[in-house]
């Protein structure tokens, strides 16, 4: 089954339902329109603006953690207006989410065209597994800006981000278990890679990454009824 997707936000349905970031990760469902005319038709000044801010904001990671970034730091840092930042990331969050974009378009490529067991030509399970476990280990590595760019309730969940990969993992299921609710599992299954959740069990209850991995490989043997790995 073809991996290819369609230019967000229109997702091809059925079996091979998938949804393609094209916006970039702090474009969420309301601002897609808006957005989508824009991007595509930056000048060429406004996109070297908006690289220099996302500069400005990845030193201030670097120097104060996610804490640190915000839309005025930002626009001091750049020596812009505080306005032009907000009009170009909308607020903090869409900053951060775009600070995320390297490492989410990175994973994207490769569960999408990537090598098997994460990339296409091994069987769903398998592919599922090693999902999972990439997902956790981009958490691990970028925890606390992960945290800091989660939005609102009502948007956390229908980020375009979260949605191919939820879209993803709603395909796989398919193929795996045609039949169930491969959806509502799906959610199931990313509540698991919750950047949250992931905190509070490294952090607040001591458990290495390791063990997390090897709780998702569990998860998805038995959802899907697979044999488990050795």
């Amino acid at each position: 089954m073809s991996d290819s997707l369609p230019p967000f936000p229109q997702p091809q349905r059925g079996a091979g339902e998938h949804l393609l970031l094209e916006l970039g990760p702090g474009v969420g469902p309301e601002a897609v329109a808006e957005a989508g005319a824009d991007e595509p038709c930056l000048r060429a000044d406004a996109a070297r603006n908006r690289a220099r801010l996302l500069e400005a904001a990845a030193r201030l990671v670097e120097q104060f953690g996610a804490a640190g970034v915000t839309m005025e730091a930002v626009a001091a840092a750049a020596q812009v207006g505080k306005g032009t930042v907000f009009r170009r990331f909308g607020d903090r969050t869409g900053l951060l989410m775009a600070l995320l974009d390297h490492s989410e378009r990175k994973l994207q490529a490769a569960f999408l065209t990537g090598s098997p067991p994460l990339g296409p030509g091994a069987p769903p399970v398998e592919r599922l597994r090693a999902f999972g476990v990439a997902v956790l280990r981009r958490a691990v590595d970028e925890l606390e800006l992960q945290l800091a760019a989660e939005g609102e309730p009502g948007r956390r969940f229908a980020s375009a981000p979260r949605m191919v990969l939820s879209a993803h993992v709603t395909m796989l299921l398919r193929q795996a278990i045609p039949g169930a609710d491969c959806e509502l599992l799906a959610k199931t299954l990313m509540g698991y890679l919750d950047p949250a959740l992931i905190h509070h069990l490294t952090k607040q209850c001591g458990m290495p990454p390791t063990r997390l991995e090897a709780g998702w490989i569990d998860l998805v043997d038995r959802i899907t009824g697979a044999t488990p790995s050795c």
